[in-house]
């Protein structure tokens, strides 16, 4: 066959294929409907960057200054809001367990009394670790305001004897911390989620959309039409199925990268293209490990479908960004690799996040252009699955 006739067969298939998207509005609004949506959606939900105002409780029994200098500072931090103060310790747990606060702070009696005669009083904080992350940063807000008043009433302390205030900070905090968060140094955690959780939708949405456009030729048995209008090449039959589709998702891909770089001004220390060809690469490797799914399971859609659900939720979790690999078991550190969305969250961090040189990603994008070539490996196989299989629900 020649060039031309080549690129007329790919055309045609994509025309049908164009064709059966009208007549399945559902399937066209799955598409593109959610994944823009989910675009938009979770950049609005985490539009602060970091939940902010976390209702919190106290419990001073103590009712000093130094009492009152704690619960003013720990009001002033931009992530809790102190909404009720208890009078027992019992009330505080109550409200806690019924879901009114996430955390509460217990000042007991005579806490200023025993700071001052140095007889080490304790204050407590419990935190309802239900709920993860608004419990994790309450902990550290309140760890930090508990440290601050230590170090206020031992600096306290000091002067009344004498000495002077910068004597007194020099004993009380001898070595002076500096944090350094790289790559999000506003600790936004829009910038981290949106950006894996988003990519994570579009491939899952990805995966389900070509098993099921493939797997619908089996279901309404014109899968031997289109074998023969493709003139019995399953390269040319799948390039033109797959056509509309990839050029739609390169399209999404492209508008979430110009909606979350140009747009938001997300961080984005490379080239935009860098991010962009990233994402489309990311696509073809989606869709390559569809296809190479539906030919180890030739004419299941349904069973296809379902391996492609299970790969595209279980990546969000498996890629890194949640929990770190390299604390997994070590047969995981190797399985993540299969993730398509394991190897651009890697990408994403060097470029966008560090702005490093591409070569200490080079393995990655090896890896999504071998799942991208996955469907070389059954292309002949799938000229048996055309003439010898049908559809198995």
């Amino acid at each position: 066959m020649t060039i031309r006739n080549v690129l007329t067969k790919i055309w045609l298939i994509a025309h049908r294929e164009m064709h059966m998207f009208s007549r399945r509005p559902m399937f066209l609004f799955s598409m593109f409907i959610v994944p823009v949506t989910s675009i938009i959606l979770f950049t609005t939900v985490m539009g602060d960057g970091l939940p902010v105002n976390l209702p919190a409780g106290l419990v001073d029994e103590d009712n000093t200054t130094v009492s009152r200098s704690l619960v003013r500072t720990l009001d002033a931090m931009a992530e809790t809001e102190l909404v009720a103060r208890y009078p027992s310790f019992h009330e505080a747990r109550e409200a806690m367990q019924k879901g009114e606060i996430y955390a509460f702070f217990h000042i007991p009696k005579g806490t200023m009394a025993k700071a001052l005669s140095q007889r080490h009083p304790s204050i407590s904080f419990y935190t309802n670790e239900t709920y993860f992350l608004p419990s994790a940063m309450l902990m550290k807000e309140m760890y930090l305001s508990s440290e601050m008043i230590s170090i206020s009433v031992n600096r306290s302390m000091m002067t009344a004897k004498g000495n002077t205030m910068k004597r007194a900070m020099a004993a009380t905090q001898p070595i002076v911390l500096e944090t350094h968060p790289l790559g999000n140094p506003w600790i936004n955690y829009a910038i981290l989620l949106c950006n894996v959780i988003l990519p994570g939708v579009l491939i899952l949405c990805i995966l389900l959309s070509t098993a099921y456009t493939i797997g619908m030729e089996w279901k309404m048995e014109t899968h031997l039409d289109l074998y023969r209008m493709g003139n019995q090449n399953t390269a040319i039959i799948l390039l033109g199925k797959l056509l509309p589709q990839t050029l739609l998702y390169m399209l999404i891909f492209l508008f979430m990268d110009v909606y979350l770089y140009k747009i938001l001004c997300y961080p984005c220390h490379c080239a935009f293209v860098n991010m962009v060809l990233t994402g489309w690469l990311t696509v073809f490797a989606a869709q390559g490990m569809a296809i190479f799914i539906f030919a180890v399971f030739p004419g299941m859609m349904r069973f296809s479908m379902s391996v492609c659900a299970l790969i595209g939720v279980v990546s969000m979790s498996i890629s890194g960004y949640s929990f770190p690999t390299l604390a997994m078991d070590e047969y995981l550190q190797y399985v993540v690799n299969i993730f398509p969305l394991r190897h651009y969250y890697l990408i994403y961090v060097n470029q966008a996040l560090n702005g490093y040189s591409i070569v200490y990603v080079w393995a990655n994008v090896a890896a999504l252009m071998v799942l991208m070539l996955l469907p070389v490996l059954v292309l002949k196989r799938y000229n048996r699955i055309f003439t010898d299989y049908s559809y198995r629900p």
